[in-house]
């Protein structure tokens, strides 16, 4: 990566003792990188910044391979702004098109094993857009991760027994006539539909609402499972069953017998307590009611226990907007368990909006809009890159309109269009001969040939930090970014009607181009249309 490359130069012209930061200008008459190197230093050795930058951007020029930088300025307060030059940059298009679907891949996560845990919606509805927004987000990291060399398990755990099982059986016998109905009951025409077309099977379990929760989870298990594989194309590795994997296994109990030995679960008022104020928590919370039930938390520490037991180093966890209280009770209880690495991503809510106003999608009075829904009018792209483009913690408005327009105002639409003008153009130059870096250097010497450059350099760094911070929002502006400059780019320089070698330099740009785009887009999870 050039960042790391300029990091490697910076580090060689200054004391081992000072921290500096390699960044990428907001404008780019401040060059392709910057540093703020002789802000530290300055502030270290009580010196001028402007003077020291000066004397610094000397060693650097000294320390750097002969042709790497263009030039190297000093600006005020005491920015080192770097040019690269051409060579450098024909350095990166080559070893782009060398390593096609490898580039921007990495070592970082080689030996680690992470699970990474979204959508989990209990299997008593349809999915909401909160669902769909988490499902997009966990996609993506678990496709960032994987593409970053670590180990990924995509898990959906299924909360398939308990109290809210046994609600959504009394909720049906309420339908069906059997109980009066009672307002935490699960409410919705789906539920209704679904007592119309089994009422044989809730009039044998009448008696029995757990059992019948179960019967009709699994049909709406399945409905869930279909709409994110079919419609929404995200994917999973495991469906953990919380009755199966954990309380049959023993894990629940096993959880509870390790809180006990390392003296952090007590008794008080009849119940069992787990000491999560050790860990941060505002109080601690209740693991074994005085009824001799386990709380929602002690079967999440099973669940925490059995991933650890299956060798995973950290697990990541995105949840939905209602489990902000939830955070600090839960990451304490991976803490003991052993999973250290363990991370909560809370997504916040989402609200369908139609020419600035809130818009309603359900056709059916009192109905939710539903993630299925969502993806059925604007397409599974438009609604993937959407959620991905504001980051989780970001309340969202969703423009429905803005996401179904096949115009240049549509960010998706205007993302794919540029790797769409890519493929075009690759196809009608046909095989092109291959060039050496010098001749692309040669040749490859325009001001948007180097701003594409510049831009295709970028994305290993940008999907690293991305990876690192989980920030997968960056990757869309970075795709946004990306087909700025190939759109400017295609309309402002010829590659079909080039001369020969300026036509195969400028091939090679626009596949290395492709290339980037294709890995881009492989990892948000959204596709590269033939043509639009």
């Amino acid at each position: 990566m050039l960042q790391t490359r300029i990091r490697i130069i910076v580090r060689n012209a200054v004391p081992a003792n000072i921290e500096f930061d390699v960044l990428v200008p907001e404008k780019s008459a401040f060059g392709h990188y910057a540093t703020n190197v002789a802000l530290r230093m300055a502030k270290h050795e009580r010196k001028d910044p402007i003077k020291l930058g000066h004397e610094l951007a000397t060693k650097i020029r000294e320390r750097a391979p002969q042709g790497f930088f263009a030039r190297v300025e000093v600006a005020p307060p005491g920015f080192i702004n770097f040019w690269l030059s051409p060579h450098a940059f024909a350095l990166v298009v080559g070893e782009i098109v060398k390593q096609k679907s490898r580039y921007g891949s990495s070592r970082l996560g080689k030996g680690k094993k992470t699970q990474v845990e979204y959508v989990s919606a209990n299997p008593t509805g349809p999915l909401t857009l909160a669902n769909g927004r988490g499902g997009f987000l966990g996609d993506a990291i678990a496709n960032a991760l994987k593409f970053a060399g670590y180990t990924v398990e995509r898990e959906y755990y299924v909360n398939d027994t308990g109290g809210q099982i046994e609600t959504l059986g009394r909720s049906i016998l309420a339908f069906a006539g059997y109980v009066p109905e009672e307002d935490h009951f699960y409410k919705g025409a789906y539920l209704k539909d679904w007592e119309k077309k089994h009422r044989a099977v809730a009039k044998r379990y009448a008696k029995d609402p757990l059992r019948l929760g179960q019967r009709a989870a699994r049909d709406f298990l399945g409905a869930i499972k279909s709409v994110l594989a079919k419609e929404a194309r995200i994917r999973f590795d495991r469906f953990t069953s919380e009755e199966g994997h954990i309380h049959k296994k023993g894990f629940v109990k096993k959880a509870l017998a390790l809180f006990e030995r390392k003296k952090l679960a007590y008794e008080k008022e009849g119940a069992v307590w787990l000491r999560t104020t050790a860990f941060g928590d505002d109080k601690d919370r209740v693991l074994v009611t005085r009824e001799g039930s386990p709380t929602y938390l002690l079967a999440d520490s099973g669940h925490y226990l059995e991933t650890k037991t299956r060798g995973f180093h950290g697990k990541i966890n995105i949840l939905g907007p209602d489990h902000y209280g939830y955070v600090k009770r839960i990451q304490a209880a991976a803490a003991i368990v052993g999973l250290d690495n363990s991370e909560v991503i809370i997504t916040q809510a989402v609200r369908l909006v139609r020419n600035g106003k809130e818009a309603k999608m359900s056709k059916r009075k009192g109905e939710f809009a539903t993630f299925k829904e969502l993806i059925r009018d604007v397409g599974s792209d438009a609604a993937r890159f959407f959620f991905l483009m504001i980051a989780p913690e970001t309340h969202m408005d969703f423009d429905l309109a803005l996401a179904k327009e096949h115009s240049m105002k549509n960010p998706v639409y205007y993302a794919q269009y540029a790797a769409v003008r890519a493929r075009a153009i690759l196809k009608k130059l046909g095989k092109q001969p291959v060039l050496s870096n010098e001749k692309l250097a040669a040749l490859l010497v325009t001001e948007d040939d180097a701003r594409l450059m510049a831009m295709l350099a970028r994305f290993p760094e940008v999907l690293e930090e991305a990876t690192r911070t989980r920030r997968i929002h960056e990757l869309t502006r970075y795709a946004s970014d990306l087909a700025a400059t190939f759109h400017n780019f295609y309309e402002k320089e010829r590659v079909i009607e080039e001369e020969k070698d300026v036509r195969a330099a400028r091939g090679t740009l626009v596949s290395a181009a492709s290339i980037v785009f294709t890995n881009l887009f492989g990892i948000l999870g959204i596709a590269t249309p033939k043509k639009m």
